[in-house]
């Protein structure tokens, strides 16, 4: 009798059951893997802190804005005031977002396609706005067009208002702002490198053509990604659109800002109601976040925001 008639033969199906005890009990022997008990305990700490920190506070906002209920919060939505703080927000989120879209895309272009002096401390600007307390970056905006600032005087005699108006809350939305778009792409476009770019331009396609035909269908999903968390940082913006904005009634109120001054004043229902405004901002923004990190794990998008 031979060795390998002496043997045992297993079915495909037998090999894999051995394989898959054997791995099961490599895997219970390995100690890096923590005990059943150990785990569940982990888990239990990291879904009860989420809930008391994240979920609870957001059933509460709900619940005191429907607390006098459904007539008392759309009467509060429908306030002249609500819908000017609305509005606004609306309006400065569209344009901050468009601003940061085009500077985010061709700070990335430069940073990713092109070898230059200073890039590393131009991507350090880049992230500065991480760093500077909004409230700073506020102040920085009113020693430069304040009516003692830099540019105050000459702003004054030519009556144009940036502070206390529209043009300095989109200024100052859009630098706290403005690292979200660059930084989505510039991973992505790094990863990408430029071959598909230099084979388009020799194959007679213009630098424009490149980018509009090649280069921004790839980085699409990147973009889109960026656009929303830049969209709903703007709206929840509060530090340094306080600095800017005077605090106008009707003006230059936008939802943040509305939200303190009703609960300041004891309108607690006409606040809340704004106040879920932002959370159900908050929400979409998961859920779609989450519809592109389920591509970024499909391996559409590389994985590093």
């Amino acid at each position: 009798m031979t060795m390998e008639t002496a043997l045992p033969r297993y079915t495909s199906a037998t090999d894999r059951s051995r394989r898959d005890a054997m791995a099961a009990r490599s895997a219970r022997r390995d100690p890096r893997t923590e005990p059943g008990p150990v785990r569940w305990l982990i888990i239990g700490v990291a879904v009860a802190f989420l809930s008391v920190f994240v979920v609870l506070p957001l059933v509460l906002v709900f619940a005191q804005a429907f607390s006098k209920g459904i007539a008392a919060y759309l009467s509060a939505l429908s306030d002249p005031e609500a819908l000017s703080a609305i509005r606004l927000t609306l309006c400065v989120a569209a344009l901050s977002v468009s601003l940061n879209l085009v500077f985010g895309l061709v700070a990335a272009w430069a940073i990713a396609k092109f070898e230059f002096g200073g890039k590393t401390f131009l991507i350090s600007l880049i992230d500065l706005p991480f760093s500077v307390s909004p409230v700073i970056s506020g102040l920085v905006f009113v020693l430069l067009f304040g009516a003692q600032g830099y540019w105050g005087p000459w702003l004054q005699a030519h009556n144009i208002h940036v502070l206390f108006a529209i043009p300095g809350i989109v200024l100052a939305t859009t630098f706290v702002t403005f690292p979200f778009v660059a930084r989505a792409l510039i991973p992505l476009m790094q990863e990408q490198g430029t071959q598909e770019e230099e084979a388009a331009i020799s194959l007679g396609a213009s630098g424009l053509q490149a980018f509009f035909r090649v280069t921004l269908p790839n980085i699409k999903w990147g973009l889109l990604y960026g656009v929303l968390l830049c969209n709903a940082r703007a709206m929840g913006e509060f530090g340094a659109v306080s600095v800017v904005s005077g605090h106008i009634r009707g003006e230059t109120n936008t939802m943040p800002l509305l939200v303190e001054i009703l609960y300041n004043e004891y309108q607690f229902v006409a606040s809340f109601a704004i106040a879920s405004l932002l959370a159900m901002l908050a929400l979409v923004t998961l859920v779609v976040k989450t519809v592109l990190e389920r591509r970024l794990d499909e391996g559409q998008i590389p994985h590093g925001h």
